[in-house]
């Protein structure tokens, strides 16, 4: 009787297979949450390029329509959370993509102050539920070993696409006015919608681009790094009231008020520091997330490599919350040494994404995952609604940019403090590096 003899070339060939989803997968997913944070974070831009004026609201105002959205974005989390656990994360990212795009269109559009804060809540809640979603997409798609870098791939979008934003923005903005640039840059998030759908399943099995026996190693690879959990906890609210899940939430609290604020309030800091045009404030506002893009990539690769998170994390918030209080001392000494604090700043405050969001998954089982990502990222909504309308609010009060960098920096020193309090977790070794 014949026997088959084994194929030398099966597991390079399973390789290869797998390293598709870094092809396929990843940047579908790095496309469709950098429109996301288009779509929020061009409002800074508006406000810099006198919304405020074309509308005759004032400087409060704005700052609490750069707030409405973290409202929105907080509601919605946990419902948005369980839905993409329990049904489809990648069509309810689909019916996302369509309803924020027309929403950020229609900021350009809409011309009454209550309208236009009700659009911006809605913007917030459409975009409420991509983050979780994400997040679970890619526990479902990537093992231990390389989430990590998962994570930074999907977090890019965040810095990389502010960067971009950031240049071509303040010259759609010279060109065509903020208003039509809002039109303009969300029209996209509509057409991408249908793209995302076609080649984005919820689990390999689905996906035709990989074939079936390295989708099946694939999943029982992901099942055997559940199984060290042992016994599942039974229910959600179990999970929320963990202290490192609380501790989690606070943390994200912190940094993402500092993260936040710099993001929407960068280009008016730059131009009240300066006399440029909008697009050379843009030039100059790219430089804190190219730094923040390099720092994302070497940490998460450093991370994924030692198999280390939390000490990873907290070096860099207070780094960064040490740099922004640079910024606040220097600022009314030197533009260039405040703008370089910022530029230190601004890379330190990305640079731990990756890690951050890789700790989860190996604190908790699949089961409750979702659910605490949507947890600690509406804390985080909460902070960025704290720090997009404070910062803007001390600006306003106080004429100048010093009082947010106060604010900034001590909300990112105390994300750092919070990582420390943080108990060390056990940590699995995976057979697909």
């Amino acid at each position: 009787m014949l026997t088959a003899k084994p194929n030398p070339n099966a597991a390079e060939h399973k390789t290869r297979d797998l390293w598709r989803r870094w092809i396929f997968l990843l940047p579908a997913v790095f496309v469709t949450y950098s429109l996301s944070y288009l779509d929020r974070a061009n409002f800074g831009f508006g406000a810099a390029a006198g919304l405020a004026a074309t509308l005759k609201i004032t400087g409060e105002q704005t700052s609490l329509l750069s707030g409405l959205f973290f409202l929105g974005y907080f509601v919605f989390q946990l419902p948005g959370a369980a839905f993409a656990r329990r049904r489809s994360a990648s069509w309810l990212i689909f019916a996302a993509l369509l309803a924020w795009g027309t929403f950020a269109a229609l900021t350009g559009v809409i011309r009454v102050f209550w309208l236009l804060a009700l659009d911006r809540f809605m913007v917030g809640v459409a975009e409420s539920v991509i983050f979780p979603a994400m997040l679970l997409l890619l526990t479902r798609w990537f093992t231990r070993a390389e989430r990590s870098r998962a994570n930074a791939f999907l977090i890019l979008g965040n810095p990389l696409t502010v960067l971009w934003m950031s240049v071509v923005t303040g010259y759609l903005i010279e060109s065509f006015g903020w208003q039509r640039t809002f039109v303009l840059e969300g029209l996209p998030s509509i057409v991408w919608a249908f793209v995302w759908i076609v080649f984005v399943k919820d689990r390999p099995a689905a996906a035709k681009w990989l074939s079936r026996d390295s989708a099946e190693t694939l999943e029982r690879e992901l099942a055997g790094e559940q199984a060290r959990f042992g016994i599942v906890i039974p229910a959600v609210r179990q999970a929320f009231v963990r202290a490192d899940v609380l501790l989690l939430s606070v943390l994200y609290f912190f940094w993402s008020l500092g993260v936040y604020g710099f993001v929407l309030w960068l280009p008016t800091m730059v131009r009240r520091g300066t006399t440029l045009s909008m697009g050379r404030t843009g030039l100059l506002s790219a430089m804190p997330y190219a730094a923040g893009v390099f720092l994302m990539m070497l940490v998460s690769f450093v991370s994924d490599k030692l198999g280390s998170r939390e000490r990873l994390v907290w070096p860099f918030l207070l780094l960064g919350g040490a740099a922004l209080l640079g910024s606040f001392l220097l600022s009314e000494r030197s533009f260039v040494a405040a703008f370089t604090c910022l530029v230190v700043g601004g890379g330190c405050m990305y640079a731990p994404y990756g890690p951050f969001f890789a700790i989860f998954p190996e604190r908790l089982p699949a089961t409750v995952t979702a659910e605490v990502l949507a947890l600690v990222n509406s804390a985080g909504a909460l902070g960025g609604f704290v720090g997009s309308y404070l910062v803007g609010w001390l600006g306003t009060v106080t004429g100048n940019s010093r009082a947010g960098y106060l604010l900034m920096s001590v909300a990112l020193g105390m994300a750092g403090v919070v990582m420390l309090l943080l108990p060390p977790s056990k940590t699995v070794r995976s057979e697909l590096s």
